[in-house]
């Protein structure tokens, strides 16, 4: 059974005439009456009573003239939705993200993507950087927003956001009241960083840091999320070094001071599989290039 039977037979269906019906769609009348046999007999039923005066449904037309107007009805969202999501318009978007892309305009970011395409579902799942690669690279999710400094083997990437670090000290440390510090000034402090294992790439850079400035982290605690660096500082269980958009957070008992000199900054990368693009991410890559960073820049 074709659409193209269907069709015949539901012009067929109202107009009871095989020669206004074979009008109707641009036909001669010997294919119409091909079509329609060809269809009785693939269903093994007759759909029409024909005689020299009239055509009339049978009881199993009748039938099929509602079953087959369902199915048309069907291909053609089929074809709508297949249409939509060629063009980026409708879809769903497996989208992971690290915590901190929360205070990097994320969240508006997404908001004015969903007001421009209402028919795209995008589902957010947090994970750390780690696990997001390996997702990634086994196509489960579409797109990450994670901490690196390079792609990782066998996906490509694009830089969102690059800030710099910031000192994060205890509201009460000594050097909480100043405009700026040395990094070498957080020499012998307890440090409170992000895991190796969590985000490899970030407790590199902190840690190249601070050997830049020539002395090793005396390290204390690794973690597996931004805000519990920043709970454990506001505790004074140590310091760290931080992305600037941390401020945002509004966590009590901390003081964020800028560091002086050039230093590796911290950077969001959007990372995607080569071979698992559709233009939905395409297009949601592309808003997000655009918003991301200049949303996260706001105060």
């Amino acid at each position: 059974m074709e659409l193209r039977q269907l069709r015949y037979f539901l012009v067929l269906a109202e107009e009871l005439h095989f020669s206004r019906a074979a009008q109707r769609l641009s036909i001669s009348q010997p294919p119409l009456s091909v079509a329609i046999r060809q269809l009785e007999e693939e269903l093994g039923a007759q759909l029409f009573e024909r005689t020299s005066k009239e055509v009339r449904l049978t009881a199993a037309g009748k039938h099929l003239r509602v079953q087959a107007q369902d199915i048309m009805e069907q291909a053609q969202r089929v074809r709508q939705d297949m249409r939509a999501i060629a063009d980026g318009v409708q879809g769903r978007i497996r989208l992971g993200f690290v915590g901190s892309a929360i205070y990097r305009g994320l969240p508006e970011a997404l908001e004015s993507f969903r007001t421009r395409h209402p028919l795209v579902r995008i589902d957010m799942l947090e994970l750390n950087s780690a696990e997001q690669i390996a997702s990634l690279q086994q196509e489960r999710l579409d797109l990450g927003l994670l901490h690196a400094t390079r792609p990782a083997p066998g996906l490509q990437s694009h830089t969102l956001v690059s800030e710099p670090f910031m000192a994060c000290l205890p509201a009460g440390h000594a050097l909480a009241g100043q405009r700026t510090l040395q990094v070498r000034q957080l020499a012998g402090e307890r440090m409170v960083l992000f895991s190796r294992q969590v985000s490899p790439d970030y407790h590199q850079q902190i840690w190249q840091i601070c050997q830049s400035e020539g002395f090793t982290p005396d390290l204390h605690h690794e973690v597996r999320h931004w805000l519990s660096v920043l709970s454990m500082v506001s505790l004074g269980q140590g310091v760290s070094l931080v992305p600037s958009c941390l401020q945002r957070v509004g966590f009590p008992g901390l003081a964020f001071v800028p560091i002086q000199g050039r230093h590796p900054q911290s950077q969001m990368q959007a990372m995607w599989h080569p071979g698992h693009v559709q233009p939905l991410v395409e297009s949601l890559l592309a808003h997000l290039r655009d918003s991301v960073g200049r949303l996260g820049q706001q105060p």
